[in-house]
C-alpha cells in the first residue's frame, strides 16, 4: 500500500476518541529458551536490523505500562515514563485518549515513521477494537508471522481475539493478553432489598431477557432504585449481537439490534427506569456509592476492579458490594491489542513481550491471581475458573470467572469496520436528545447521519 493512501487511511479514520478500558508479582519466564531464541533470531532476520537500543512504547494509560512492570520477566522502572530491559532502554510515550488525542499523536508518529531516527521510531503500540482495523489494515502493522511468532504459539488464544486484528487477507497483525466477555454487575444491598437474594442462581431469572428485565426494572423503581445507571449502559449489549456492520457498501446501516436498543432505551427512560447519563461523567458513576440508588452496570472484568471506584473508602465495590451474572444477553466491550510498527529496530524484543503477555500460561495465570483480568489463554482461565481458592473481593469474593469463560467462548466478531468508533460514539450522542424528549426519533437518527458523514466523507446514507 502506497504511503499516499495509509495517509488518507490514518486521516479519515480520525475520530474522537472513547474512554474503554480504565487504568504483582514477576510472572516465570519461559520454559523454552531455546525455541524462544530461535525465534529472535528470526525476528531480527526479518526487519534485517539488530535490536536497538530505545524502545518507543504507544499508548493511552498505565494500563499496559503496569503489565509489562509486574509481570515480564526482568522489566525495570526507572521512572514515570522510562525503564529498561536489558540494555534497551524503554520509553513509555502516554496520551489520554480524550478528543482523540492518543490517535492523532501515534498517527503523527507513523507518518514520519520512514524518515525518524532509529531511536525515535515508533516500536510498539496499542489498539483497541473500535479502530483496530484502521491500523491493522495499513503496512504500519508488522505481521505477527514476521515476528517468528507461530500459530502453534498462539493456539490457546480466544479466537475472536484474533479476528478482531486480521487483515482482509487473513493476515494476523496484533496480540492481546485479555478477553474482554462482559456481564451484569449487580448491587447485592438492593438485590437482596428488592428480590430478597443476592444469590446469581436467584439474580439470572429475573434478568434472563429484556422482557424479564424490563419487568424486574419496575419492581426496582418501586424500592427507589434504578435498573442501571443510563441507558448507555446497556448498549454494548445491544451492538455487540447486531448482524450487520455499521457500514454497507459505501452506505451507513442502523442495525435491527441497534434500533431495538433505541425503542427499549426510551421505554426505560420514559418509565424512569434508567437515566441518560453520558458513559464515565460523574452522573453516570454516583451509583458506584450506595446512595447512587442503582441496581447495576454492564461490562467484563477490567469494569469491575479498575473503573467502579474500587480504592475509595464508601463505594460499593471497596465493601465487596457487587456481584455477576449473565444478563439478558451475552457480549464484549473493549480489549487492548498490541502491534508492532513497521520499521521499527526492536522486532525480537517485542516478540518476546507478546510471548511473555499473551502466550506464557504462568504469567497470564498470575495477570489474573494479581490484577483480577480476563487473560487471553483458554488453559490458565480455565484453570482459574475451577481453583476453590479465587474470587474477587469487588465481588464479595465470588468466583465469576466460570460465565466470562463461557461468554469469551460464543463472541463473534465479524461486523466489525473501520468506522465503528465514531459511528458508536456519534449514534448514542444523537439518540440522548430522543431520550430526554427534546426531539423526535427520525431527527435524532438524521443528525447522527449527519455527523459521521462529516466525520467520514467518504460514506453516505
Amino acid at each position: 500500500m502506497k504511503k499516499r493512501a495509509l495517509s488518507l487511511i490514518l486521516a479519515t479514520a480520525m475520530v474522537a476518541g472513547s474512554l474503554v478500558a480504565c487504568g504483582g508479582s514477576t510472572g516465570a519466564a519461559s520454559s523454552e529458551p531455546a525455541a524462544e531464541a530461535e525465534a529472535e533470531t528470526e525476528a531480527e532476520a526479518e526487519t534485517g536490523a539488530e535490536e536497538g537500543s530505545v524502545l518507543n512504547v504507544y499508548c493511552w494509560n498505565e494500563e499496559f505500562k503496569t503489565r509489562v512492570k509486574d509481570h515480564y520477566p526482568g522489566y525495570e522502572e526507572v521512572d514515570a515514563t522510562h525503564g529498561k530491559i536489558g540494555d534497551i532502554e524503554v520509553v513509555w510515550n502516554i496520551t489520554p485518549n480524550e478528543n482523540n488525542a492518543y490517535q492523532n499523536n501515534l498517527d503523527e508518529a507513523l507518518l514520519k515513521q520512514d524518515e525518524a531516527a532509529a531511536n525515535d521510531k515508533v516500536d510498539l503500540f496499542l489498539i483497541e477494537a473500535d479502530y483496530a482495523l484502521k491500523y491493522v489494515g495499513s503496512d504500519y502493522t508488522m505481521p505477527i508471522a514476521d515476528l517468528g511468532i507461530t500459530e502453534e504459539d498462539l493456539a490457546n488464544q480466544y479466537s475472536y481475539t484474533k479476528d478482531v486484528v486480521t487483515d482482509s487477507n487473513g493476515v494476523l497483525k496484533g496480540v492481546s493478553w485479555q478477553g474482554c466477555p462482559g456481564v451484569m454487575i449487580y448491587n447485592r444491598e438492593a438485590a437482596k432489598e428488592v428480590f430478597g437474594s443476592d444469590a446469581p442462581e436467584d439474580i439470572q431469572p429475573k434478568f434472563a431477557d429484556w422482557d424479564a428485565f424490563v419487568a424486574s426494572a419496575k419492581e426496582l423503581k418501586d424500592k427507589g432504585y434504578q435498573v442501571v445507571s443510563s441507558v448507555n449502559d446497556t448498549y454494548r449489549v445491544y451492538s455487540n449481537n447486531v448482524t450487520s456492520p455499521w457500514v454497507v457498501d459505501g452506505k451507513i446501516n442502523i442495525d435491527a439490534n441497534i434500533d431495538k436498543w433505541v425503542d427499549d432505551s426510551k421505554a426505560l427512560v420514559d418509565a424512569g427506569y434508567a437515566g441518560t447519563h453520558d458513559l464515565w461523567g460523574d452522573d453516570w458513576s454516583k451509583g458506584f456509592y450506595p446512595e447512587g440508588k442503582v441496581f447495576a452496570y454492564f461490562g467484563p472484568a477490567w469494569l469491575i476492579d479498575f473503573c467502579m471506584a474500587a480504592d475509595t473508602e464508601g463505594s460499593i465495590a471497596n465493601a465487596g458490594g457487587w456481584a455477576a451474572t449473565e444478563g439478558p444477553q451475552g457480549f464484549n466491550w473493549g480489549g487492548t491489542w498490541i502491534c508492532a510498527a513497521a520499521g521499527t529496530d526492536n522486532a525480537a524484543e517485542i516478540a518476546d513481550i507478546m510471548r511473555q503477555l499473551t502466550c506464557n500460561v504462568d504469567i497470564m495465570t498470575d495477570i489474573v491471581k494479581d490484577d483480577n483480568d480476563f487473560v487471553n489463554n483458554k488453559p490458565a482461565m480455565e484453570a482459574m475458573a475451577q481453583d476453590e481458592t479465587y474470587g474477587d473481593a469487588v465481588l464479595g469474593g465470588q468466583n465469576a470467572l466460570p460465565m466470562f469463560c463461557a461468554g469469551a467462548d460464543k463472541i463473534v466478531m465479524d461486523q466489525i469496520t473501520i468506522y465503528d468508533q465514531g459511528c458508536n460514539e456519534e449514534f448514542q450522542k444523537a439518540m440522548k436528545g430522543y431520550f430526554e424528549g427534546t426531539t423526535d426519533k427520525e431527527s435524532a437518527i438524521n443528525a447522527f447521519y449527519k455527523a459521521v458523514v462529516e466525520k467520514y466523507p467518504d460514506l453516505t446514507y
